[in-house]
């Protein structure tokens, strides 16, 4: 794979706004659909914590979700991902962790000292030391 030149791709996205970086506005999109944004609010302010519980039941409505469950609203990442998986399938028995960088000592800890799971072992480290 060393081997292959560097060469410019022959075609260019018309759009090149996706991924992480800059992205492209919805067609018709102005800034006045910003009217009514909680920009630069936090999500503990009385606004926030409103516009919160307006997508909670407005979830329970469109979802049907029974009364006695409750609903969650977490990050929008592989972090928040984990951490609801975390909390919802740890339990009677115990867990083997392992963690080889940041993110995965930061869920044994949670793991450990939150969760208070039982643990069968926990196997910290560099990949290198694990593999």
């Amino acid at each position: 794979m060393t081997d292959m030149p560097h060469t410019a791709p022959a075609v260019k996205p018309a759009n090149p706004n996706f991924s992480s970086g800059p992205c492209s506005k919805r067609p018709g999109w102005t800034v006045e659909a910003l009217e009514h944004a909680l920009v630069g609010r936090s999500h503990r302010s009385k606004p926030g914590k409103a516009r919160i519980q307006r997508a909670i039941e407005l979830t329970r409505a469109l979802l049907e979700v029974p009364d006695d469950y409750v609903i969650g609203i977490v990050p929008a990442s592989d972090t928040g991902a984990v951490e609801m998986a975390l909390w919802s399938m740890l339990g009677e028995r115990g867990v083997d962790m392992l963690a080889w960088e940041s993110f995965g000592a930061g869920w044994v800890t949670d793991v450990v000292k939150q969760l208070k799971a039982r643990r069968r072992a926990d196997h910290q480290g560099s990949i290198w030391r694990i593999a």
